[in-house]
């Protein structure tokens, strides 16, 4: 079980930092990841940290993900938000060997996943 936070309404420009953190301790995932999801949209990937931090290229440059292993934490500071940032922010778990070797995009390989936080960025 993950519990994602930190999600709030900002203006373009901002910057917010989420959280999240699992609930229950597990066996280290092979792999954390953020997708996100706006309305009438599928989720989409975007950022993961596994054999090495990888970004979706709308994020790369603006976003950050880090993980705290000994709190069981991930997190993604997002900096320079833009309007088309705006979505339900969920966090993931994977231990799949093929997120590890470089399937990071594919959601179907994350096997837990946070209830979602809302980022809204107003222009």
């Amino acid at each position: 079980q993950l519990q994602a936070s930190g999600g709030g309404l900002v203006q373009a420009g901002d910057s917010l930092s989420l959280s999240c953190t699992a609930l229950v301790r597990t066996p280290k995932p092979f792999a954390w990841g953020w997708f996100r999801q706006a309305p009438g949209t599928e989720r989409e990937f975007v950022a993961a940290d596994a054999a090495s931090t990888k970004y979706a290229d709308p994020v790369k440059g603006r976003f950050t993900i880090s993980r705290d292993n000994a709190k069981d934490t991930v997190y993604l500071q997002m900096n320079s938000l833009r309007v088309e940032d705006s979505a339900v922010y969920y966090c993931a778990t994977s231990y799949s060997h093929r997120v590890w070797r470089g399937d990071y995009r594919n959601r179907d390989l994350y096997d837990s996943w946070g209830q979602g936080t809302l980022v809204t960025v107003s222009s």
